[in-house]
């Protein structure tokens, strides 16, 4: 039996399977190959081998960083895009660019540098997860780390204060969100009906935007007027995290019941249908049966005349 790969990642709150974007990529990724991963939940990046996450173990294999990992699994035969044409891969690897260019700067600072979602959402939910003392010292780390990675992409000339480089990062996300939303169209994903390595990171980034209860939200509102996006995250959680998950989302309970609903409905008028049928069975005249004898069915015929044949 092969060894278990070990993927350490944040845990999940909302109705996701974890808050974290870039863990969010990788456990998309494994649900749509079936790479068989054994999930770890971490407290703080100091029990992560290299002290981030997500990283993948096997064996004496330690690998960090989304793409690496995506990879990696390629390389052990689990690979979601073997269907993509040389054309569509390397528009996936332009579309996870512009996410990780345009989109993930507006994601950081919608968790760890606007002041009031930081305090009333992201420091206070990883604080929570994280053991004292670490607790007061590790979400302001990670918060100071966001805001160096927004202004090492996005704080060079003509942007010098961080009030120009904010509203350009916003400008930048909602401008990705569109071209995504006109992308995707009306398909399941972005590439046809299989899920591939760009639904992973599209899912990834958006997903904890979309789900999360920020006061400030001026990106998730952007996100929640284009309803195939907010439909395509709503789709992977219920598709394939519905077991990992306490409950389905609101959304996707909703749609659920309806079916549910629609379902009893069906079987309460087919019950009622066939005692109907019965009942007129029993009201009409009783012939007695023929004798088998009587009855010349060539072979063909008594297949398809039989009773109990089902139609295709």
């Amino acid at each position: 039996m092969a060894p278990a790969m070990e993927l350490s990642c944040w845990g999940g709150d909302w109705g996701l399977p974890s808050v974290h974007a870039e863990c969010l990529v990788v456990m998309a990724y494994a649900r749509f190959c079936g790479a068989p991963l054994k999930v770890n939940v971490i407290d703080h990046l100091w029990r992560a081998p290299r002290g981030s996450v997500p990283v993948l173990i096997l064996n004496d294999t330690v690998i960090s960083q989304p793409a690496k990992i995506l990879n990696f699994l390629r390389k052990q035969k689990y690979n979601a895009d073997y269907e993509l044409s040389t054309k569509e891969g390397a528009d996936t690897l332009a579309y996870i660019a512009l996410l990780e260019e345009k989109l993930l700067p507006a994601v950081l600072h919608t968790f760890w540098v606007e002041a009031d979602n930081y305090y009333n959402v992201t420091k206070p939910w990883f604080a929570s997860r994280i053991p004292f003392p670490l607790s007061w010292y590790l979400p302001r780390k990670m918060s100071g780390e966001a805001l160096n990675r927004i202004l090492l992409t996005k704080g060079g000339p003509p942007l010098y204060s961080l009030t120009e480089v904010e509203a350009q990062i916003y400008r930048d996300a909602k401008e990705c969100l569109n071209l995504l939303s006109n992308r995707l169209g009306t398909s399941p994903f972005f590439f046809g009906n299989m899920p591939t390595t760009l639904d992973a990171f599209v899912f990834g980034f958006l997903a904890p935007l979309y789900k999360v209860p920020f006061p400030k939200t001026q990106l998730q509102d952007h996100l929640k007027q284009l309803p195939n996006l907010c439909h395509f995250c709503d789709d992977i959680l219920i598709c394939y995290f519905r077991s990992n998950l306490s409950g389905a989302t609101p959304a996707g309970q909703d749609t659920v019941d309806a079916n549910l609903q629609k379902l009893t409905q069906l079987v309460n008028k087919e019950s009622n249908l066939i005692e109907k049928m019965d009942d007129n069975l029993r009201k009409s005249p009783q012939h007695p049966p023929r004798k088998l004898t009587t009855l010349k069915l060539s072979t063909g015929g008594e297949a398809n005349s039989s009773p109990n044949r089902l139609s295709p």
